[in-house]
């Protein structure tokens, strides 16, 4: 039995992925979140599933709360097999009048508590010479959007976070690898709808049609369930050689 940490998994992508996981009845799993009821969403699916689970509602803002979580999730299952960083928050807004702690708040999130959370899991990894770290991205991790300049630098520097972690565990047979979603119907996109609403001035249908999907060839939302069956591709004992990259699943967006 392997032990899978997935950062903010109890709400939105996160869940999903979780989920996944637990269909396999293959991964204990270490669930995170802020939700005030986190520990019964885990409770809940390693009930339904059968499979082991601990919650820790760590701030990613707080590195010793981020180190506990390992220490708490290793002294339960005995070791971490796989880390997916997936906990992220997002702000909509013109440079001038974007404010300096939501930039800080962001980069923290979705960047460094990354950096954190790998850093921690590395030791243990390598000396049983497997680990997989799997970042969730953005298609904003390979282009840019208007009004989202710490989100679209968070996540540019989590892909480059990515391939020097793919360079460094290959070695050791650790490999990272980064997620690059477009548009998933989750909380977090549902409040950006609201965000470039505003920024826009139009209704939320046009949001959808003339911003978020515009520029995706498929005109869809990205299922999260693909996600998490991308990621346990990216987490499997055969996935050894794919390392250091940054995988579209944006219906297209960066084909153009």
């Amino acid at each position: 039995m392997k032990t899978v940490l997935i950062t903010g998994s109890t709400s939105g992508i996160g869940l999903g992925i979780a989920h996944e996981f637990a269909k396999t009845k293959q991964y204990n799993i270490i669930f995170n979140g802020l939700e005030t009821n986190g520990q019964e969403i885990a409770d809940e699916i390693g009930k339904e599933f059968g499979v082991g689970i601990m919650y820790s509602n760590a701030n990613m803002l707080k590195p010793e709360e981020l180190r506990k979580m390992v220490d708490d999730g290793i002294a339960k299952f005995g070791k971490i097999d796989v880390l997916i960083n997936n906990a992220g928050i997002q702000h909509v807004s013109p440079i001038e009048d974007f404010p300096d702690d939501k930039w800080n708040a962001i980069i923290g999130i979705n960047l460094t508590s990354a950096f954190y959370l790998s850093k921690a899991v590395w030791k243990g990894m390598k000396e049983r010479k497997f680990g997989r770290i799997i970042n969730i991205a953005s298609a904003h991790g390979l282009v840019a959007s208007e009004f989202k300049s710490a989100y679209v630098a968070s996540k540019h520097g989590i892909v480059g976070f990515t391939k020097t972690l793919g360079l460094e565990g290959a070695p050791f047979n650790i490999t990272c690898n980064a997620i690059c979603p477009g548009y998933v119907k989750t909380p977090l996109v549902e409040k950006q709808i609201a965000d470039q609403a505003k920024a826009h001035n139009m209704s939320p249908d046009e949001v959808v049609n003339k911003v978020m999907l515009l520029k995706q060839a498929v005109k869809e939302f990205v299922p999260v369930e693909v996600l998490g069956q991308l990621a346990l591709l990216l987490a499997s004992e055969g996935s050894s050689t794919i390392t250091g990259t940054a995988i579209p699943v944006d219906g297209g967006w960066n084909a153009q």
